[in-house]
């Protein structure tokens, strides 16, 4: 009888072990073919994004809405592998299993919080995208929280362009926390509590950017997900040049 249950337990390993490796594989290789599909899109993207020097973007809009109707930007980080279209949804959850192209995918894509208006009225524009293991997407976020990055002046500006013109960001704050709300909000009309969350935010930088921030100030944020899952990497930066021109 215990031989007999032995070899029951024994082949349950086995089912079990099997069924692991199939999943982990089945994983993988779903994985590769997401993310390999991503930069796919990506390339075909930055055919409409021509740059032209030192930021100088000539970005054409009307293909890359006839591709995708829910694109409101272009943006990149220095130092990063952040170079994306970004796009917009009707909430907050399409695109995190959705790519440029509507398809399913884990990966996603680069997205603005539904509740941004891209109509210079924007207290706090936030973008998220996916920490992805092959760094793409919002992957290489995490390298702000590295002493040679944030040390390095030439990190420190943004570029996020709109179909209203080239918008310029200086950062003032970067560190990880725990998964909270509060700094993704963007309902910030009340010129107080505006004034208390630019304060709370700039307090938290792992690095003193000696940046002042006030409440005449227009905000980007970054987020994505630590690799533990239970934490956010942020990024916040001020606006400091405003719509300047392009082409598109």
């Amino acid at each position: 009888m215990k031989k007999r249950m032995s070899k029951i337990m024994n082949l349950f390993l086995v089912v079990v072990l099997v069924g692991l490796f199939i999943f982990s594989s089945f994983q993988i290789i779903c994985w590769f073919l997401n993310n390999k599909e991503n930069k796919k899109i990506n390339e075909t993207t930055h055919k409409y994004i021509i740059k032209g020097g030192k930021e100088k973007y000539s970005i054409d809009f009307k293909k890359l809405k006839d591709l995708n109707k829910d694109t409101v930007a272009y943006i990149k980080v220095n130092n990063t592998n952040i170079d994306y279209v970004v796009v917009q949804g009707k909430d907050n959850e399409y695109y995190l299993s959705h790519n440029f192209n509507k398809e399913y995918n884990k990966s996603g894509w680069i997205f603005a919080d539904s509740s941004n208006k891209f109509d210079g009225t924007d207290r706090n524009i936030v973008i998220y995208g996916h920490n992805t293991v092959d760094k793409s997407m919002f992957g290489s976020l995490k390298f702000i929280l590295e002493e040679n990055w944030y040390q390095n002046e030439n990190n420190r500006t943004v570029i996020l362009v709109t179909e209203n013109g080239l918008e310029k960001y200086e950062v003032f704050s970067i560190y990880k926390i725990d998964n909270e709300e509060y700094y993704i909000q963007t309902n910030l009309q009340d010129d107080s509590k505006f004034e208390k969350f630019l304060k709370t935010i700039k307090s938290r930088s792992i690095y003193d950017y000696g940046t002042e921030v006030s409440i005449d100030d227009h905000i980007l944020t970054l987020s994505t997900c630590s690799n533990s899952g239970k934490k956010r990497v942020v990024l916040h930066a001020k606006k400091i040049i405003d719509n300047v021109e392009t082409t598109n």
